[in-house]
């Protein structure tokens, strides 16, 4: 009988988590989509924008990283406001503005109005990725959350699918049109769909279960029983703000983060530098890592979770980008084994990115997580400007990209050993 009683709960909660999986997973990846989408379309922008406005591509890699300047500064304040004003609000904020400063990179010109820009995208784009972390935190347990976070972040992977050929055909195909460059049309084309998702947010999402009619009293009330464990406690973010283990863990996804985007923004030039000119056939062969990290994302995540375990599912993957990355320096010159190592090196990155962001929700309780998460987001994720800003600078003063993919491949490392030690007593509440 009391199998039999443990068996229909469980029904219940399955059925249960479809329903919400449907609800707020495919809404929030697409929104993601186009957050990734517009962080790093400069990257294919680059392949005319940078000759028609003559850039260095010093000039260009300190332009593409400075938006996590502007990110990191207003990221914390934007997470530590967003339990007052709820996710609905923030997210469609974050969300419009985004889309008008990214439509209006086509006005750009010249370096300053570049720089300015991506720092202003940035500032508007503030909180978002911390901010779906928490709000997901709010809805899935620990015993499901890695799956939730894959879900949703296979946007980054499903942004290099779709953002490469879809650049490439906007820059290729509008080029002319209206008296407008084709990396002009792909800003805007690329931007503006961004408002209408902000708009969708508040018709779409509930701040929190209690608040969504469109759950039913039961539903609520098992929902709540599932987050119990992880509903219980609260941390003030001042006692969050003083845990060492944080910033630790902010140096390990620094790392992890500044890899992921050095790679992003310069994987259409490194491709291209193996012989592929025509701009279309570059952006099919650009989006072939992010088939990998997609089906390695997701992968990932169920195994994570089913194990219990977050120690090895991060510092592996990190470990195995590193060597791959060194691999491609001495694969230059063969496009398809550089397009091979290119894949499996992006996937497990994002393999490790993946399982690193179901750690925090599970150390920091209450509304603090907002704050706790923030801050670690906003610490790592100047590696974003790092990364490819590193790539730039080294590719100025060597003429190759070799010792630039040499950095990333040590902070690849340096990424794996950090993650290694800190997780090295860190078990899922799952098990």
């Amino acid at each position: 009988m009391a199998a039999t009683q443990t068996a229909l709960a469980g029904d219940e909660v399955s059925a249960l988590y479809d329903r919400l999986n449907w609800r707020l997973l495919p809404f929030l990846l697409v929104c993601y989509l186009f957050a990734y989408l517009d962080r790093v379309n400069v990257g294919f922008a680059k392949l005319q924008m940078q000759s028609d406005l003559g850039f260095s591509d010093a000039a260009y890699g300190v332009g593409a990283g400075i938006f996590f300047l502007g990110y990191v500064l207003f990221e914390l304040p934007s997470n530590l406001m967003l339990p007052k004003i709820g996710a609905r609000k923030t997210f469609f904020r974050i969300l419009v503005l985004w889309g008008i400063t990214s439509a209006c990179m086509l006005f750009v010109r010249n370096v300053p109005m570049f720089y300015g820009m991506r720092f202003l995208l940035g500032i508007f784009e503030a909180g978002f990725a911390p901010g779906m972390i928490f709000y997901l935190s709010r809805w899935y347990g620990p015993t499901r959350m890695a799956r939730a976070i894959a879900i949703v972040f296979l946007a980054g992977p499903l942004g290099g699918i779709v953002g490469g050929p879809l650049s490439a055909w906007l820059m290729t195909r509008l080029a002319g049109n209206a008296g407008l460059a084709g990396w002009q049309w792909m800003f805007l084309a690329e931007g503006l769909p961004c408002i209408a998702m902000g708009v969708l947010t508040l018709f779409v999402l509930s701040d929190r279960p209690a608040e969504a009619n469109w759950l039913s009293d039961d539903e609520k009330r098992l929902l709540a029983v599932e987050l119990g464990p992880v509903s219980e406690g609260h941390h003030a973010f001042k006692d969050v703000a003083r845990n060492p283990k944080i910033y630790l863990l902010a140096c390990a996804y620094f790392c992890i983060i500044a890899s992921i985007y050095a790679m992003s923004f310069w994987l259409p030039t490194i491709v291209k530098s193996q012989g592929v000119d025509d701009t279309i056939r570059l952006g099919w062969y650009a989006a072939i890592p992010y088939v990998g990290a997609a089906f390695g994302m997701v992968y990932i995540g169920r195994r994570s979770d089913a194990c219990g375990e977050r120690r090895y599912h991060s510092s592996v993957p990190a470990l195995l980008a590193a060597v791959l990355l060194c691999a491609c320096v001495l694969s230059d010159g063969h496009l398809v084994i550089t397009l091979a190592l290119l894949t499996f090196a992006t996937t497990a990155l994002w393999m490790a990115y993946t399982v690193f962001w179901a750690v925090p929700s599970e150390h920091i309780k209450g509304d603090a997580a907002a704050g706790g998460i923030a801050l670690i987001n906003t610490i790592g994720l100047s590696g974003g400007f790092w990364g490819p800003a590193i790539i730039g600078w080294a590719r100025t003063a060597t003429g190759n990209l070799h010792v630039g993919l040499l950095i990333v491949a040590a902070l690849a490392l340096c990424g794996a050993g950090l993650l290694y030690v800190l997780l090295a007593a860190h078990r899922s509440p799952s098990t």
